[in-house]
């Protein structure tokens, strides 16, 4: 069997936040093949994404963006199902993306858009993306856009 290099290991684990033992098996499994590894831990993600749908959600934190006009605001309310992971840097980053996404782009059908900062993916993968890193669920509370004028 061929020595899986530890920094690919490393790139995987930024990336996924999967174990280390985990992503040690899968590229294995694939030969060290970093594009399937990610397809496979991402699948798995996403699954587990779904098992945790149904949790109560009575934690979180409400996002402000501003645009430099100030004449435009997004607001979004980011649910969780405790205070820990609502003071997770993952879940910061997150709800201050979806407050610039829902200033750049309204409110309307918000997790069916396609993300501002990678066209490749949509609202709901990072929301799932989330959920599978936290391991608890994660979901979009109130959304709003505030324009000047309007």
């Amino acid at each position: 069997m061929a020595k899986i290099d530890i920094e690919l290991i490393k790139k995987l684990r930024e990336e996924t936040g999967v174990a280390i033992i985990r992503i040690r098996e899968v590229l294995e499994e694939v030969g060290g093949d970093k594009k399937k590894a990610l397809e496979v831990l991402k699948k798995e993600g996403f699954e587990k994404a779904s098992k945790r749908e149904g949790r109560n959600t009575s934690e979180g934190k409400v996002f402000v963006y501003t645009h430099h006009t100030g004449k435009v605001v997004g607001i979004v309310e980011l649910l969780c199902e405790t205070d820990f992971v609502a003071r997770n840097e993952l879940f910061e980053a997150l709800g201050k993306d979806l407050a610039m996404q829902v200033a750049s782009m309204g409110e309307a059908n918000l997790e069916k858009q396609d993300f501002v900062k990678d066209s490749g993916k949509k609202v709901s993968d990072l929301i799932k993306e989330l959920i599978a890193r936290t391991g608890e669920n994660v979901r979009l509370g109130r959304v709003f856009r505030v324009e000047l004028g309007k």
